[in-house]
């Protein structure tokens, strides 16, 4: 943000150009980028090996897998934006509400697509795991372990994608008020 001043002489107008400084708290901004990023890293890798996955089955991939995968890529490409624009000293409030309020709209409504998928009434993704694999835990050198191993996994993978939307949320509400904080402190 920049204000100008300007003054008039008899033949000339000066105008003198003030940029506003923000000052963001560093800590809590490095922290808030390392988490996002690992999160947003996290969501993306799990939601690529499922769609993997499906193709490998030749079966259908539901809608929210690439969903996840799009909305996290964006989530990291805003992080690599503030990254640019705090190396250049431009690290607006603005940008920063804004980018922050598209991506949790996103995230929170993938959050609960998961959330219904995850738990919902019937079918869901956990009440299978604790049918078919928690309940048929398989030991020893054989392709029965393997394959439980391979599903146990999926089942982890599906709780810790659903733990890191809900950090990503949390964390995007505590950047948007940050952000309104040193808007507020520079005003």
């Amino acid at each position: 943000m920049a204000s100008s001043e300007s003054t008039m002489t008899a033949d000339a107008v000066v105008v003198h150009r003030m940029r506003t400084k923000y000052h963001w708290p560093a800590l809590q901004l490095n922290f808030w980028l390392l988490i996002m990023t690992i999160g947003s890293a996290t969501i993306l890798g799990i939601f690529s090996y499922f769609a993997s996955v499906q193709q490998q089955l030749q079966v259908g991939t539901p809608w929210y897998f690439p969903y996840w995968i799009t909305v996290s890529a964006l989530a990291l490409l805003f992080i690599l934006m503030m990254l640019y624009l705090i190396a250049q000293r431009q690290l607006l409030p603005g940008i920063v509400v804004m980018g922050s309020f598209i991506l949790f709209v996103l995230w929170m409504v993938g959050l609960i697509v998961i959330s219904i998928q995850l738990w919902g009434p019937s079918g869901s993704v956990n009440g299978n795991c604790n049918l078919y694999v928690t309940g048929a835990a398989s030991q020893g050198p054989s392709q029965a372990t393997l394959a439980y191993l391979e599903q146990h996994s999926i089942c982890q993978s599906w709780t810790a994608a659903w733990a890191f939307q809900l950090v990503g949320c949390v964390f995007l509400l505590w950047m948007m008020i940050m952000a309104y904080q040193v808007y507020a402190e520079d005003s």
